[in-house]
């Protein structure tokens, strides 16, 4: 069985964001030959074009991360119907420069975590949108729009729902399977 490395990105910069939960009890459901590894998107700065001649450290840091790992799982919250900018500002770099992509053809799952009852179904359809311009093939079902409500999550990372955890086991195990049906990236 081939081990897989999947990068993790969170698009939320809160600490203990409810995305930030959801995504460790999603890395806790995986199979052990999916490794994980979060690829964080906090330090880099502002995306400008005149910097691609010479990336500034932390866009040649998180390029180097993406190109590393063999499938990527993005958590988004929802912000004004859309996925938030911190989120847009890592895809931008990660594609830039022209010809230059991080992305290309690594498999994505999305999920997100929201409190309102449709969780984040517009900013992942945004993101789904975006990632199928960069070449990047997305899981197309299942949709995962968790509501998230106190004590979903447990401190040690389990979903505490059973309803809850059966649906994004049954995402996990789709992904899982669909990763490993897809030829290697780079």
């Amino acid at each position: 069985m081939s081990t897989y490395k999947i990068g993790v990105i969170i698009g939320s910069l809160r600490k203990d964001s409810f995305n930030r939960q959801l995504a460790k009890a999603v890395c806790a459901l995986l199979p052990s030959h999916l490794q994980t590894e979060e690829i964080p998107i906090g330090e880099l700065p502002l995306y400008n074009q005149d910097l691609d001649t010479a990336l500034p450290e932390p866009a040649a840091k998180f390029k180097q991360q993406v190109e590393s790992v063999q499938g990527l799982l993005f958590f988004t919250p929802e912000y004004n119907r859309s996925y938030p900018g911190v989120l847009k500002n890592a895809i931008d770099w990660g594609s830039r420069p022209a010809g230059k992509s991080s992305w290309a053809r690594k498999p994505a799952g999305i999920l997100g975590a929201s409190p309102s009852q449709v969780g984040t179904a517009l900013a992942q359809e945004h993101l789904r949108m975006v990632l199928s311009a960069l070449d990047i093939p997305v899981l197309p079902q299942p949709s995962i729009f968790v509501q998230y409500s106190a004590g979903l999550i447990d401190d040690q990372g389990k979903i505490t729902n059973e309803t809850s955890a059966k649906f994004i086991q049954g995402f996990v195990d789709r992904y899982v399977a669909w990763v490993e049906g897809l030829p290697p990236t780079r």
